[in-house]
């Protein structure tokens, strides 16, 4: 048993060394990736991707240890590269959530706004910056405005 839990350790970890970085998607043109492990003998699927040209994760599908499948996410990206639209699907292909998030003019992330299937707002998370551009803050709504909770950046320089 212990040398069954040592043999998917070491797959893990070489399965997360190998994960390529959006540059190396890029440069190498690579179109899909999937994950899997080995358990028992027996081969599961983790997990596949679907990159665009600019090796933007544009579609993931997440798997069940039974194979089936769990969750897929579609992405669309804005001319920067940064993620605008993530619309969560389940195992039959319904939408489940959606999230939009919005950019200021400087590419900072101003705010994620999460919709349930009937287009809903449910949630809502905005983002405060400091004048060096450093993130100082995260504010989680609920659908009426009201503050859930509230996250502080601290950023220590000296």
């Amino acid at each position: 048993m212990q040398r069954h839990f040592l043999i998917i350790l070491i797959v893990l970890f070489q399965l997360s060394v190998y994960a390529q970085s959006k540059k190396e998607v890029k440069k190498h043109k690579i179109k899909a990736s999937a994950v899997s492990v080995i358990e028992n003998g027996k081969t599961i699927n983790e997990s596949k991707t679907i990159f665009d040209a600019n090796g933007n994760e544009i579609e993931t599908t997440d798997y069940s240890k039974d194979g089936t499948i769990k969750a897929i996410h579609k992405t669309k990206f804005n001319s920067e590269g940064d993620e605008v639209e993530d619309e969560q699907y389940d195992a039959n292909n319904k939408l489940v959530e959606k999230k939009l998030t919005k950019y200021n003019a400087s590419n900072d992330k101003l705010e994620e706004s999460y919709f349930d299937a009937a287009g809903k707002l449910t949630k809502k998370h905005t983002y405060v910056y400091d004048a060096k551009g450093l993130k100082t803050e995260r504010k989680t709504l609920d659908a009426e405005g009201k503050i859930i909770s509230v996250k502080k950046y601290v950023y220590i320089t000296k």
